[in-house]
């Protein structure tokens, strides 16, 4: 069987991920007709990585798929351009921040009176302790 293009991509296994967690809410079907797709094989094709899923359509796929569209933003700007690019794009533009990470930014931003604090050794193995790494 031969490899699909995009099949090893981190948007592809991510929205696999997240059409099978939200299997017992919705199916494929609804997923793919609430992003607008006129496809309803385009879900399928894009989480088996034989198609990209286009740029225009990540807000209504977020949607559908129930998830941040500034981290899917991420997975399919590598997908559509390769990961050297999107680092470009990224370096150039700054990093999209994520409804969660915003969360995060706000508490910060909170415990340390706004008083911008530098990330120190110290700061960041406490912050790596908090997700084991």
């Amino acid at each position: 069987m031969p490899k699909k293009p995009h099949q090893d991509t981190k948007l592809a296994k991510y929205i696999e991920r997240r059409v099978l967690e939200l299997k017992s809410k919705k199916s494929q079907l609804e997923i793919a007709n609430a992003a607008g797709f006129k496809n309803p094989n385009m879900v399928t094709m894009i989480k088996l990585g034989s198609s990209k899923l286009a740029l225009d359509r990540v807000p209504s796929m977020a949607r559908a798929l129930e998830c941040d569209p500034a981290f899917l933003m991420r997975l399919a700007l590598e997908q559509a351009v390769g990961d050297t690019a999107a680092q470009a794009i990224l370096e150039i533009f700054g990093t999209a921040v994520t409804a969660n990470e915003r969360a995060w930014l706000e508490e910060i931003r909170d415990a340390s009176g706004n008083s911008d604090p530098r990330m120190t050794s110290r700061s960041s193995t406490a912050l790596r302790s908090i997700f084991r790494r």
